[in-house]
């Protein structure tokens, strides 16, 4: 993986991260594909509507189902679904916290149940990274201790404690592996922990950096904290990052969240919710968001956003839109979430513009004046 920082404006930052699949312009927002399939669309549209760049899929889901070694034998990732740009893959540390009732968390991995037969399964630092040479993933995620917040000083040290241990175990299996000729183009990040509490993540983020990892995310939070708490964590973590190493903050979030952790260093974004959204129909515009549902709309003739280039508000109304939606008709789904995802990579897009520009304040205020 190649990195390149291309411009600076005061913390916020532009970026050019190269892997063997595609060349990623940061601040980047990446489409959830949880089991290598963004729910309604398929790789053309991720590549010709949308020019992404560099998609998230799930270790979790896709071990489970369709198998690791099926995607192996389909040429991994890209040979299965098709998308020749990037992948970035999950390690299922969020998965096994999210299905805590199912799951149980020791020092030697993550044991579990699995949502589709309730059949037993050990994730440890090594079987992910193995799970992922399989997906051939470009950028893959390594095992980490995901716990919610509030949480006792106990508990995060022990979370924390857990995450250096699996780094450790995890740096060192994947320089071996490639020593062997797995995984050799594939990059290893490591996840940054410890709540809100800025001495334990302090520790960790000093810990792990000193470890050989080709990236860090900022890893435990949106997972209850205020917003204003998420802000404070990540402006004190990206402190403790390289500069010289591209900035992950994990499951985040709404534009606002965005804009506010660009603002504070981080390149590279995912969350579920513009394209979960979409499909309960809420749309993002330049104003906020819209609920297409309202009867409000069955007669409007406007485009979802009259600021929005995108597929769907080039060629279709609000008022059609609606009519989908209240049809459920199973085009909504398609249109809605290319809308919607166009919205975030566009919005990532410009907030790069302002940055190389030395515009990037302009561009904050501008964004929220919008909102009213």
């Amino acid at each position: 993986m190649e990195f390149k920082i291309d411009a600076t404006d005061e913390k916020a930052r532009a970026c050019t991260i190269k892997t063997s699949h595609s060349e990623i312009k940061t601040p980047v927002f990446m489409p959830v594909g949880t089991a290598a399939s963004v729910k309604s669309l398929d790789t053309q549209d991720l590549s010709e509507k949308l020019d992404a760049k560099i998609v998230l899929a799930n270790t979790y889901h896709l071990y489970l189902r369709p198998g690791e070694k099926v995607i192996e034998h389909s040429g991994g990732l890209h040979g299965f679904t098709g998308f020749t740009g990037s992948f970035l893959t999950d390690s299922g540390g969020f998965q096994a916290f999210s299905l805590s009732e199912i799951s149980k968390t020791t020092d030697k991995g993550i044991e579990f149940k699995s949502h589709i037969d309730g059949s037993l399964h050990l994730f440890t630092p090594q079987k992910v990274l193995d799970i992922q040479y399989s997906l051939n993933s470009d950028i893959m995620m390594i095992l980490d201790d995901l716990i919610a917040l509030p949480a006792s000083e106990e508990r995060i040290a022990q979370s924390i404690a857990r995450t250096t241990a699996w780094a450790k175990e995890s740096i060192k299996y994947h320089k071996e592996s490639r020593e062997r000729g797995i995984g050799i183009n594939q990059n290893i990040f490591a996840i940054i922990q410890g709540g809100t509490n800025k001495k334990f993540r302090r520790i960790s983020a000093t810990e792990l950096t000193e470890l050989e990892f080709d990236g860090f995310a900022i890893g435990g939070l949106s997972v209850g904290e205020e917003s204003s708490a998420m802000y404070d964590t990540v402006e004190f973590t990206t402190q403790y990052m390289p500069i010289e190493k591209p900035r992950y903050l994990m499951g985040v979030g709404t534009p606002e969240d965005i804009i506010e952790a660009v603002d504070r260093g981080v390149d590279m974004f995912d969350c579920v919710m513009p394209t979960r959204n979409a499909r309960n129909g809420t749309l993002f515009v330049s104003t906020g968001r819209i609920n297409i549902k309202s009867s409000k709309y069955r007669l409007d003739q406007n485009p979802i956003d009259p600021e929005c280039s995108c597929h769907t508000c080039s060629n279709y109304s609000r008022a059609y839109i609606h009519h989908l939606f209240r049809a459920k008709e199973l085009s909504y789904y398609r249109l809605a979430t290319l809308h919607n995802l166009h919205y975030y990579l566009d919005l990532t897009k410009r907030a790069r513009e302002a940055i190389i520009d030395g515009e990037f304040k302009r561009f904050k205020k501008e964004f929220y004046e919008k909102r009213g």
